[in-house]
């Protein structure tokens, strides 16, 4: 949520950083609503310094006088029309705070130009594209000749974008969550958290999911929860209406959770294999910081999520999303983008997103910095580290060999029983 402050004090400038996304946003009702709130504040003003001064004059004015009952007539005049400017400008705020929630946050000034994906610059490239002998083949062509994924019971048990694992596949999926959990509490300085996979409409509202993105998530209407559409929500949520130590901060958490989400508006784009799926594995990084350290936390957290790709031995790429392609509640986020020979392309398997104060504001986390010191927002900041099913993809897609065999990267294979390989659970060979 964006500080509304910031818009009544120079709203040219507010309304020409928000634009730097490129989506039409309409300020102007903003705008009106902040004049009228201004205006109803201004009058309430003049007129409680009118109601004191009559106020005062009544104190000396003779009690059986004329002058002490018109001074009392114009004090409770005045008393009524200030509680009838409260009541509208209680009624003006929850309107402003209610169209504040919608709209995006401010990008940051580092954050490039640009209208969509396609302008997004490349900030970094490691490793190299593997080279095969073969024609490599999707993942999802892979999975099904090999029997390791199966769509076909899956959309017979549930429904289209559902996958089931199988044999090898489901101990890869098990083996780098656990792989991830470990780095990052181990090497990376996280401590695991295993959150609830149900959340209320307030943990959604807190993180930016609502009320703008209702439609994405999946609703149990009878008991009023959701589904978790990333770990984000809940851990962010974990200190909502709280005031912690600065002298602690940065508070680093990890969880694993399955995610759910409707893709609403996605249909007809990556319906084959794990890319785009209403429920998937994530190991999440979640971050609290102070303003001053967020920048730097940023870089750090990206850095770790990288770390992952590299261990893998995984060819990735880092890219800066521009102002017209940022996500709804971030100020600045580098994508990691792997390499999938089967695809021939990069695709994202982690958004790592500084979100400033904006999430912080929703859900009222903020941080003293000394005893006795006033308490600030804190900047919260999270990234995949890294989507399981994506992972999933590209292991299989960048260690197929000919023989229909999967290698297994070498740090994965203490949580794969050892093995070297991943053979394939069904007679059918490629």
């Amino acid at each position: 949520m964006l500080d509304i402050r910031l818009l009544a004090q120079d709203p040219e400038t507010f309304a020409a950083r928000l634009a730097r996304r490129g989506k039409g946003i309409d300020l102007e009702p903003v705008f009106a609503l902040d004049r009228r709130r201004r205006e109803l504040i201004q009058r309430s003003d003049e007129l409680r310094h009118r109601k004191g001064k009559a106020e005062e004059a009544m104190k000396t004015a003779d009690k059986k006088g004329p002058d002490f009952a018109a001074f009392r007539d114009e004090m409770r005049t005045v008393a009524n029309e200030i509680k009838v400017l409260e009541e509208s400008l209680k009624v003006v705020e929850a309107e402003l705070d209610e169209r504040a929630l919608y709209l995006p946050n401010l990008p940051d000034d580092a954050v490039p130009e640009g209208a969509s994906a396609d302008e997004n610059p490349v900030v970094r490239v490691w490793g190299e594209k593997p080279v095969f002998d073969f024609e490599p083949l999707e993942h999802d062509r892979l999975g099904e000749k090999t029997g390791l994924l199966d769509f076909e019971r899956a959309v017979k048990i549930t429904g289209a974008r559902f996958t089931v694992y199988r044999g090898g596949a489901a101990r890869l999926e098990r083996a780098l969550i656990n792989f991830m959990l470990e780095q990052h509490t181990t090497a990376h300085g996280y401590t695991e958290i295993l959150p609830p996979f149900m959340v209320n409409a307030t943990s959604m509202q807190g993180t930016g999911q609502f009320p703008k993105f209702r439609e994405e998530a999946f609703e149990m209407e009878k008991d009023g929860f959701f589904l978790v559409p990333t770990a984000e929500v809940p851990v962010t949520n974990l200190h909502r209406d709280e005031i912690l130590d600065g002298k602690r901060l940065p508070v680093r958490y990890a969880a694993y959770t399955p995610c759910f989400r409707r893709e609403a508006g996605s249909y007809g784009k990556d319906t084959r294999g794990l890319i785009r799926q209403h429920q998937f594995n994530k190991v999440e990084l979640v971050q609290f910081t102070t303003p001053e350290d967020s920048a730097r936390a940023h870089e750090e957290l990206t850095g770790h999520a990288e770390k992952i790709l590299q261990l893998l031995g995984l060819h990735y790429r880092v890219v800066d999303l521009c102002a017209g392609d940022l996500g709804n509640a971030a100020a600045r986020t580098y994508d990691l983008e792997v390499w999938l020979p089967g695809q021939n392309a990069y695709r994202e398997i982690s958004s790592c997103s500084n979100f400033r104060d904006f999430q912080s504001r929703r859900a009222a986390i903020r941080f003293r910095a000394e005893a006795g010191k006033k308490p600030q927002l804190v900047h919260t900041l999270n990234g995949s580290g890294l989507a399981i099913g994506r992972t999933v993809v590209a292991v299989l897609e960048n260690y197929q060999t000919a023989d229909g065999r999967v290698r297994i990267p070498e740090v994965l294979r203490p949580f794969m029983r050892g093995d070297a390989f991943i053979e394939p659970e069904s007679a059918e060979m490629i």
